[in-house]
C-alpha cells in the first residue's frame, strides 16, 4: 500500500463517514470515544509489557490495532471541527522544537 499523506487520510476517512446519514459524532461523543480507545490502548500495553497477563477467554488483540482505533478517532475528531492535522503537527512540533530545544539529551553531540 502506497504512503499517504495526513491530509489523504483526512480525506479517506471524510469519505467513510459522509455516506453514513449520522455524519461524525458530537465533539463529546468523541472525546468519549477516544477515551475508551486509549483505555484499550493501556490494556494492551499493560497485557505486553506489564504484569498482568491477558485471560485465556480474552481475544487476541494488538497494539497496532488499538493504535489504528486512536487514529481513526482522532481524524474524525479533526475533521468534524475543521482541523488540518498536518497543520497542527506542524504548530506542535514548533512548539517541541524551540520550547524543548534543550530539554533533552541529543544523540551524537560533544556537549557531554
Amino acid at each position: 500500500m502506497a504512503e499517504r499523506s495526513l491530509k489523504e487520510l483526512q480525506q479517506e476517512v471524510d469519505q467513510y463517514i459522509s455516506q453514513f446519514k449520522e455524519g461524525y459524532f458530537s465533539p463529546l461523543s468523541m472525546l468519549a470515544r477516544m477515551s475508551e480507545e486509549v483505555g484499550e490502548l493501556a490494556r494492551e500495553v499493560n497485557h505486553q509489557f506489564g504484569e498482568k497477563p491477558k485471560k485465556l477467554s480474552e481475544e487476541d488483540n494488538s497494539i497496532e490495532l488499538e493504535l489504528g482505533d486512536i487514529m481513526f478517532i482522532t481524524i474524525c475528531f479533526a475533521n468534524s471541527l475543521g482541523i488540518d492535522l498536518t497543520e497542527a503537527h506542524d504548530k506542535i512540533m514548533h512548539k517541541f522544537q524551540t520550547r524543548d530545544a534543550n530539554r533533552w539529551t541529543k544523540i551524537n553531540t560533544d556537549s557531554e
